[in-house]
């Protein structure tokens, strides 16, 4: 509240006293307005609302799967088996656990979990550029000359910070793209990189060990000598870059420290029928450490697998890549369940857009924004349930589109952060973490 409006109210503002010329001067100039009091206080609350403090909400965590280049929802969610040859394309589709609802014939394993997924079938934007698509599907945005939007691990970074020690962003197995990063916020909330794949048979994270000849009491000698000396590059420099330099090395410290939080980085303590059961390969072993992480603590996750570009001989690259996700997706959530963890981890699956309906000359398909498909699961999310339809060609959406801001704005709502809540981009200029999306209640339970 202004100082020109404190005489009229005290922290309540139904806590009236006795008026003064200036408070009845503040009426006036709200009347000269065109707003009566009951108007003002209707839009401070709603102003207020947008800075609303985040508070955890049915989910803890998020483990977001990226299929990087565009998968197929033709060959993986939403098969049309009853369409001309020339769109259905020449793969097989199968029932699964849901009525109605049937996938490609390369995942039996999910089909076998579909009671405990949501498949969203008609997610929709206009960005058929690979760049800007996952721009859209990291960041809720579309993409601006004039700014870049942080993402949404970056954002829950912001809004939540380090749970045990552990970076509340990390990124499996390392930073995918531009659009992963923090955007217009520091550089201290974009993602701890793990800088090795997990698949790896001699995987081990970068930099969670004391380098040799360094024992523990040098360790903390040199953090010493390492504060003294950010103590006076800050009071010189006030850029990001040393701000977000400081952060970076108090949450490295912190974790070398920690045998808990460097645990949750070690797969090699996962029984060997439980990796196995993952597949011992890169889907299989990056969905395991994420399980991991979230399971320590860390509260989102960006994990990355294959490359789903498939302009040409489309059915050879679903042969290629689609069982082991499969396999490792099914685990995940199978694994998620019986730790008693889905229902607080929202798992996403998503791509940058999908691929066109029709096949084309090379017996692929091409860059296809219209329409495309999402899964979800846990995290407060609807079980065993199907949002939206496409139409009988896979070509737009034919029922309830779901627009990148409303998915951003429902998975923010899952974890207790106020979409509308508005941050501070360079210049002090206010932007909200997501512009004009709504919570889709059909989804949430």
């Amino acid at each position: 509240m202004s100082n020109g409006t404190k005489g009229l109210w005290h922290d309540d503002p139904w806590h009236f006293r006795r008026k003064s010329r200036r408070d009845f001067l503040f009426v006036g100039m709200v009347g000269g307005l065109g707003l009566t009091l009951g108007d003002y206080f209707q839009k401070k609350a709603l102003a207020d609302q947008k800075n609303f403090e985040s508070k955890e909400g049915a989910a803890k965590s998020v483990i977001h799967i990226f299929l990087p280049g565009g998968v197929a929802h033709q060959e993986t969610f939403d098969p049309k088996p009853y369409a001309p040859v020339e769109y259905r394309g020449d793969m097989n589709s199968i029932e699964t656990k849901v009525s109605g609802l049937r996938f490609n014939e390369l995942l039996p394993r999910c089909a076998s979990i579909a009671d405990r997924l949501c498949i969203c079938n008609s997610m929709t934007h206009g960005e058929a550029a690979h760049e800007r698509g996952t721009h859209n599907m990291f960041t809720g945005y579309r993409p601006s000359p004039a700014l870049q939007y942080p993402s949404l691990g970056s954002v829950v970074s912001h809004e939540f910070g380090p749970k045990n020690n552990l970076p509340p962003y990390v990124a499996i197995p390392g930073v995918a793209n531009e659009y992963a990063g923090s955007g217009y916020l520091s550089s201290a909330y974009g993602p701890f990189s793990l800088g090795a794949d997990p698949a790896d048979g001699n995987f081990t994270v970068k930099d969670l060990n004391l380098p040799g000849g360094v024992d523990e009491s040098r360790f903390t000698r040199r953090k010493s000598l390492l504060s003294a000396v950010d103590e006076h590059f800050a009071k010189a420099e006030k850029s990001d870059s040393v701000q977000a330099m400081g952060s970076f090395y108090d949450r490295a410290y912190a974790l070398i420290s920690s045998q808990a939080a460097r645990e949750a980085f070690n797969i090699n303590a996962e029984p060997n029928e439980l990796r196995d059961k993952y597949g011992r390969n890169q889907a299989g072993q990056r969905m395991l450490i994420a399980r991991r992480l979230v399971e320590a603590g860390v509260r989102f996750v960006s994990l990355t697998y294959g490359g789903w570009d498939f302009h040409d001989q489309i059915r050879n690259g679903m042969t290629s890549q689609l069982p082991a996700f499969d396999q490792g997706f099914a685990t995940l959530i199978e694994d998620l369940e019986s730790r008693g963890l889905l229902d607080s981890t929202l798992v996403m699956v998503s791509s940058e857009f999908g691929r066109t309906p029709k096949i084309n000359g090379t017996a692929g398909r091409d860059h296809w924004p219209k329409v495309f498909s999402v899964v979800l699961a846990g995290g407060g999310i609807k079980k065993g349930v199907v949002y939206g339809q496409s139409d009988a060609t896979a070509s737009e959406p034919e029922k309830d589109p779901l627009t990148v801001e409303d998915l951003a704005t429902t998975i923010y709502h899952q974890l207790g952060i106020v979409a509308e809540k508005e941050l501070m981009a360079p210049g002090n200029r206010p932007i909200e973490i997501v512009d004009g999306g709504k919570i889709v209640k059909e989804l949430i339970v």
